[in-house]
């Protein structure tokens, strides 16, 4: 029992009080709450009013707020119907795709690719060996698919000793250190390579290299861009990148693709090269490092001179004569597009546009030398197509037809009429630019003369 003081107000069943000690401090009512005196009391205090008869007189909002309540409850179970068609297309997405692996034996695992179950019709066949294959109409899954069938019908499996679950993860393991960037990714290595199959069967190059030249010549094609950053040599010695301060500012994009090849081709699983002999295995690696550093574009006219001067008296069987060629066929399939047809082509020509841009926009940030013919605010489609055709393509290309007479239907011609059009758009765009500075000139031409008469009337007025 205890003495309690009540404030005079009016206490109900129902409300809230407070207990406070003489001190004034809040004191819990339990069991074991002490007792007092009439000398020191507890005192209670009202802190809430009759709570029923104020839920009464809220009883409308409750019950407006429980019937909202419930609407959320009910719309949050409900999926709204974009959510639905973003799921349905999600599923349809993922039974593609099951459905693609299953016909392609790809995973996300290169140990569980089947080999013995690739699906490719004669009919692909026969037009992967042609400069006109379109890359745009495959996926990437299939495109690893094509690499394999490439290597089949040229009979290095057999003659290599190559095992089919060897060569898989190998492709896998390419496939997987090309970086995703607007030019020089994956899409780009296959039309490397299949430009590189491509010529090996124009040529009849079968019949006049070895079979250990062909294998270099294909998977240097293959690797020669692994791990490509986006990013130039010209960049890479000018910002003082890793790569650059590693290869001593030689080739330092050439030599890491290199290093990431035999990286690749070091792991076991993936080691297509190891039932070879020593001798073999050196010939093969020396021949790949040697056609990869031949594509660095500061090489160019060292490498093209060399094959100028072998041409009058070219020989098959001359060593030297030999890797001038192999490094010639990686150079031209490596920047070949414009030997295929321009619905081809030409988006490749705008991923690559959009590779030098991203590259000058970084140097203007960092206060690099801006690479001219990268410089968005300088290079217009066409002019830097016309220029690249006709001091570049046509003369390698030209020479290396000179030697294969049957490239000139399939290859230089189709370079030809890329020059033509570009040229042509190139021209048009220069017609429209003098247009527009000729309207812009007679505009303020005319401002010009009529703010004079609008002078001369005033000066009149005011005589």
């Amino acid at each position: 029992s205890c003495v309690c003081q009540i404030k005079k107000e009016k206490a109900e069943p129902h409300h809230i009080l407070k207990m406070y000690n003489m001190s004034g401090t809040v004191v819990n009512i339990s069991p074991r709450l002490e007792a007092n005196s009439a000398d020191s009391c507890y005192r209670l205090e009202v802190v809430a009013s009759d709570l029923q008869s104020e839920t009464c007189k809220l009883s409308p909002a409750l019950d407006r707020l429980h019937q909202l309540e419930r609407k959320v409850i009910e719309d949050m179970a409900k999926t709204p119907e974009i959510i639905c068609e973003l799921k349905n297309q999600v599923e349809s997405f993922k039974k593609k795709l099951e459905v693609s692996t299953a016909e392609t034996s790809l995973s996300s695992e290169p140990a569980s690719l089947n080999f013995s179950s690739l699906q490719v019709t004669e009919e692909v066949r026969e037009h992967l060996k042609t400069p006109t294959f379109d890359n745009w109409q495959w996926e990437e899954a299939e495109m690893l698919v094509l690499l394999q069938v490439m290597y089949t019908d040229l009979d290095f499996l057999t003659a290599f000793q190559i095992e089919p679950e060897a060569l898989q993860n190998f492709l896998f393991e390419v496939y997987c250190h090309y970086n995703n960037i607007p030019f020089h990714n994956f899409q780009h290595c296959f039309c490397v390579t299949q430009m590189m199959y491509g010529l090996i069967w124009l040529t009849d190059l079968r019949n006049k290299l070895s079979r250990v030249d062909l294998l270099i010549m294909l998977t240097s094609a293959l690797c020669h861009d692994l791990d490509h950053p986006g990013y130039n040599n010209v960049y890479q010695i000018n910002a003082q990148t890793d790569l650059a301060l590693r290869y001593n500012d030689i080739s330092p994009l050439e030599n890491h693709h290199c290093a990431v090849a035999f990286g690749i081709l070091a792991k076991p699983e993936c080691n297509i090269l190891k039932n070879l002999s020593n001798e073999q295995y050196k010939l093969i690696r020396g021949g790949m490092i040697k056609c990869i550093l031949a594509t660095d574009m500061s090489r160019h006219n060292e490498i093209l001179n060399k094959f100028k001067a072998m041409q009058p008296v070219f020989n098959f069987t001359n060593k030297e004569h030999k890797e001038v060629l192999m490094k010639i066929m990686v150079k031209v399939s490596d920047i070949s597009n414009e030997a295929r047809p321009m619905e081809v082509a030409e988006p490749w020509l705008d991923c690559l546009l959009q590779e030098f841009f991203n590259q000058s926009d970084t140097e203007k940030l960092k206060g690099l030398p801006v690479t001219p013919f990268m410089d968005r605010d300088k290079v217009s489609k066409p002019s830097s197509q016309t220029s690249f055709i006709r001091f570049v393509l046509l003369p390698l290309f030209t020479e290396l037809t000179k030697l294969f007479p049957c490239l000139e239907q399939h290859i230089l011609e189709p370079v030809r009429r890329a020059l033509e059009y570009y040229s042509d758009m190139e021209k048009a765009t220069k017609e429209e630019e003098g247009v527009k500075t000729g309207f812009v000139s007679y505009f303020i031409l005319s401002v010009l003369k009529l703010n004079c008469r609008i002078q001369i009337c005033f000066m009149k007025v005011f005589q």
